[in-house]
């Protein structure tokens, strides 16, 4: 009876595992590159004193280059990589794991990753975009920056403007210092009606003001935004999960690791909590532009909204992505990708000329 039941129970893992390697297959002949000017180059980097992987990949150099700056913290944007295979031809993508994250944790494991902090890790990108102009010899590439990674992206640009052809921020973190709660009046409001009696209890313990929460509380936090809201539930685990689990470019060992790298990297948060991007400045002296999900409830298109109003720029516009939550640009990379090619790349190449706001 034990050998039936043991079988049982293998005969699906065994299917889903199979299910899992066809798809990788799959995906791995999607991603493959093989124009005569193409690029797929990847590997480990030495910034800012640590190997960190990055990714440089695109069917012709002669296209735009775009440095993203992925979320999370501890995620990594490159499980994405058969959903944004489009990108590719329009646009050279680079896709870097940051310290506490995908790749580079595994590569050397928490005790390798050295300092967990804003600074560190924002000098980390000033490096990386170093990196990337001299490797691809290019004076400027456009900067996107994706929820967590938008947090650097603003500062990115704000202060190297002369690096930065333009910015894109999407899923855009908004800081400031804790005076907007509508992001945790809006969990409320949800768990009240869905009658989530003890996280809402939690949450009521935890107060509004980010600034002041434990580790244990922001994570506590984020599981409630992600599981509150049905179609940023369905988005993590049909986009977010279901990305990871078939990507070609990461091993089972490496699901694991994906994990432990988010909740390693959560130490940062508090560092994060305390920033101001108004008190930091309005006024960017490039492209600017802002490509929202409508219905993204962790960082919603009203609030970013209120800081692009504020922002001045050579040429700045703002666009929402339909019947998306957080990860819009993933859940619909093609509509993503046409307002890329209709909004940027035509600023970028010259082809649109900034008139002013």
């Amino acid at each position: 009876m034990l050998a039936t039941s043991a079988a049982l129970l293998a005969a699906p893992a065994a299917a889903l595992l199979g299910h899992r390697a066809l798809r990788r297959v799959q995906g791995a002949r999607l991603l493959s590159i093989d124009t005569a000017n193409g690029i797929d180059e990847q590997g480990f980097v030495r910034i800012g004193g640590l190997e960190q992987w990055i990714s440089i990949r695109g069917e012709n150099l002669a296209n735009p280059v775009v440095l993203e700056l992925h979320g999370g913290p501890g995620s990594s944007n490159s499980i994405f990589g058969t959903r944004t295979r489009a990108w590719e031809e329009h646009f050279t993508l680079v896709r870097w794991d940051m310290r506490g994250a995908g790749k580079t944790f595994g590569r050397s494991g928490p005790e390798g990753q050295g300092e967990m902090t804003v600074a560190r890790m924002y000098q980390d990108a000033v490096e990386v975009t170093r990196y990337v102009r001299e490797r691809l010899g290019v004076d400027k590439v456009v900067l996107l920056g994706q929820s967590f990674g938008s947090v650097f992206g603003l500062r990115l640009a704000r202060e190297y403007p002369q690096w930065y052809s333009a910015y894109v921020g999407t899923d855009q973190n908004i800081q400031d210092a804790g005076r907007d709660t509508s992001v945790y009046e809006g969990l409320r409001a949800r768990l009240r009606a869905g009658g989530g009696r003890k996280q809402l209890e939690a949450l009521e313990r935890m107060g509004p003001d980010s600034r002041w929460w434990t580790p244990g509380q922001r994570a506590a936090y984020s599981r409630m935004l992600a599981t509150s809201d049905p179609l940023t539930a369905r988005t993590m685990k049909s986009v977010v999960m279901g990305s990871l689990w078939f990507s070609p470019l990461h091993t089972l060992r490496e699901l694991g690791g994906f994990a432990k790298a988010m909740k390693f990297s959560e130490q940062i948060l508090a560092d994060v909590a305390a920033a101001d991007d108004w008190a930091d400045g309005t006024r960017f002296d490039l492209p600017f532009f802002i490509f929202q999900g409508d219905r993204d409830v962790i960082t919603p298109a009203e609030r970013a909204r209120n800081f692009f109003d504020d922002v001045q720029a050579p040429l700045k516009e703002f666009a929402l992505i339909g019947n998306t939550s957080h990860f819009a640009c993933y859940r619909d990379p093609q509509w993503f990708l046409h307002l890329m090619l209709t909004r940027v790349r035509p600023v970028v190449t010259g082809a649109r000329q900034p008139a002013g706001v």
